[in-house]
């Protein structure tokens, strides 16, 4: 039986897809064939303890297998996942898939940091000019909202409050990537990535009703965002959806100093590149 906890578990089952039953995109006759690959035969009755779904088959597998094999198989299944999407083009969430990849390595005895662990290590590391909040692209009357905010979440990360300082982050950066959009609305109504109606032949949608994953996408393809800054962004995005406590609940997420330097982090490379002074 692997070690594999309850709140490692909930990220699988997130990533994978597997609420529904189903494992990726996984057919049946797939999902024998990757396992088959570990000495597996996964449709066997051995793995029938919940039920005859692919969910409910790697569910059987991960609590009656060892950590070692159970970890490589995740692992590969992470990768299959990482794989899948980037063929086709889309996004995925690397603040989950960075997570999880560190529960699959510690099944397996790693000791090696994960490549998005190392990225993440190095962007901590750097150090970021603290951005001049009338260099923002916001009126003076949201500035001074903003500036009041980035106080407070300083003030949350010296108390401990974790979560309060993400809830803070995600708002500024919000506010701030809206604010630069009603700056620029056709720069980023006429983008690739810009949400677009169902009606009217794909009109673009009002900026008022984007949300901060699409906005924080345009901004990247016009330019006022770097990569690095986009993806740490999404995973601020992330933690900002913990705002939902059956969301927080479900994930079995407790934020901790780590996460909530990284926000603060992600939050100081945002709005220094939109000030213009990221260097």
């Amino acid at each position: 039986m692997s070690s594999l906890t309850h709140s490692e578990k909930l990220y699988f089952e997130k990533l994978f897809g597997m609420y529904s039953g189903y494992v990726l995109e996984f057919t049946d006759a797939k999902f024998g064939e990757f396992f088959r690959e570990f000495g597996i035969n996964i449709h066997g009755s051995k793995y029938h303890t919940y039920g005859t779904s692919k969910a409910k088959k790697l569910r059987a597998f991960w609590e009656s297998e060892p950590d070692e094999l159970v970890g490589t198989v995740l692992a590969e299944m992470l990768n299959v996942y990482e794989s899948s999407f980037t063929l086709h083009g889309r996004d995925f969430d690397s603040s989950l898939v960075g997570r999880a990849r560190e529960f699959a390595d510690r099944l397996v005895g790693e000791s090696l940091v994960s490549d998005a662990r190392r990225e993440e290590i190095e962007f901590l590391g750097r150090e970021l000019i603290v951005p001049r909040i009338h260099k923002l692209p916001v009126g003076a009357d949201i500035g001074e909202i903003i500036a009041a905010r980035f106080t407070e979440a300083h003030v949350a990360l010296d108390a401990g409050a974790y979560l309060s300082v993400i809830f803070m982050c995600g708002s500024i950066l919000e506010a701030v990537l809206l604010g630069a959009a009603e700056k620029a609305p056709d720069r980023f109504q006429q983008a690739e990535r810009a949400p677009r109606t169902r009606k009217g032949k794909g009109r673009p949608k009002d900026l008022g009703t984007w949300r901060l994953a699409q906005l924080i996408d345009v901004a990247c393809e016009v330019g006022l965002l770097d990569h690095d800054t986009r993806l740490f962004s999404h995973g601020l995005r992330d933690f900002r959806n913990y705002i939902h406590p059956k969301k927080q609940l479900d994930m079995g997420f407790t934020p901790d100093e780590h996460t909530a330097r990284l926000c603060l982090q992600a939050l100081n490379a945002g709005l220094a590149s939109l000030a213009g002074e990221r260097q």
